[in-house]
């Protein structure tokens, strides 16, 4: 899984490299820098005295020493002006030159903050997209495992506007269908069937009961099973091949690893979990009937009865196919991750 959000305390993280939103004059100072050089110990002030300043959107590594991890990646990110003195185009330099720092030291790891977005007083809405956009663009062409790790909540907005808007359509389909369950619960508590009557499932539309179907007398299990209709494997590698687009773009969107994908593609009888067939819809831009086509052969759907559901619904529904974004979203109203992905405890002792 490429891309986790974690709440952790970010010195607790076992990976190759941690990020360190460190003070341009190499002395420490405050929020993680703080923390960070507490945890690893004296040795790691020496070694980032050694490497002088750093200006704002820079990165330098030294190694990590007492944390847990083999290098700790220094960059400053830019104090917030209004938004007017390039301090976007700055935070973002900071997520892709420690990206670039990374790859050079061969980390298969890292772990973030979220950059800029403390006592440097970034608005957390787009210190977040920032980081999502940098995270997306860098996963589709490289390989490496990121973690961006916060203690609250509170730093998932990914703007007022977006979640007044996810909420107010949450309102809309998730509440009504909740009440339409709660009264047809009604009915059944309050129905008494009479001998003989036969007892169909409610839904939001009264309906005449019809005969059960019936199989011919002639048709054995055997003919029956091979009208099955293609599975989720099977359907899936034709929707790839129809877009023209190579395996890993598809995966790599979807916020799978290629291990992963490659279990996918090699057994026809795998079965995702709900989360994964998601994704992997979501990589392939699929609409909201194509989705429910496309996860229903793994034996899901999607409903108005989920909060989970209506989230991935309301971004299918408006066309944002970002994986990532999505997460961030689901993780604000407490709910599974499409990148459903357990931190191995070993990365965060």
């Amino acid at each position: 899984m490429p891309f986790v959000i974690v709440r952790n305390d970010i010195t607790n993280m076992s990976v190759d490299a941690i990020v360190n939103t460190a003070n341009p004059k190499p002395v420490i100072g405050s929020g993680t820098d703080s923390m960070i050089h507490e945890k690893s110990g004296p040795q790691l002030l020496l070694a980032r005295q050694k490497l002088g300043a750093i200006a704002p959107g820079c990165a330098a590594a030294t190694p990590a020493f007492d944390l847990q991890a083999k290098y700790v990646i220094h960059t400053v990110g830019p104090v917030w002006n209004g938004g007017s003195c390039g301090e976007e185009a700055t935070l973002r330099s900071c997520y892709e030159n420690s990206l670039k720092l990374a790859q050079e030291k061969n980390c298969q790891s890292i772990a973030f903050p979220l950059i800029s977005a403390g006592n440097y007083g970034f608005p957390k809405d787009i210190a977040l997209q920032t980081a999502i956009s940098v995270f997306s663009d860098f996963l589709l062409k490289s390989e490496m495992m990121i973690y961006l790790v916060v203690f609250d909540r509170s730093a998932f907005r990914l703007s007022e506007r977006l979640f007044q808007s996810v909420d107010s359509y949450i309102d809309e389909h998730y509440v009504a269908q909740r009440e339409l369950i709660t009264a047809q619960e009604n009915i059944r508590r309050n129905f008494r069937p009479q001998r003989n009557v036969a007892v169909f499932e409610y839904s939001d539309t009264l309906c005449e009961s019809a005969p059960c179907p019936t199989f011919s007398k002639d048709l054995c299990l055997e003919d029956a099973l091979r009208k099955l209709d293609a599975g989720f494997t099977e359907t899936l590698l034709k929707l790839i091949d129809q877009t023209g687009k190579k395996d890993s773009e598809i995966y790599k969107k979807a916020n799978l690893s290629k291990q992963h994908f490659s279990k996918i593609r090699n057994n026809p009888n795998y079965h995702p979990t709900k989360p994964t067939a998601i994704a992997l819809a979501i990589a392939l831009e699929l609409d909201l009937e194509q989705t429910n086509d496309l996860i229903g052969r793994a034996g899901y759907t999607l409903n108005n009865s989920s909060l989970f559901d209506v989230i991935v619904r309301y971004h299918i529904e408006l066309g944002i196919y970002n994986v990532v974004q999505i997460d961030c979203v689901l993780f604000e109203h407490d709910q599974s991750l499409l990148s459903s992905y357990k931190v191995p405890s070993q990365l965060t002792k």
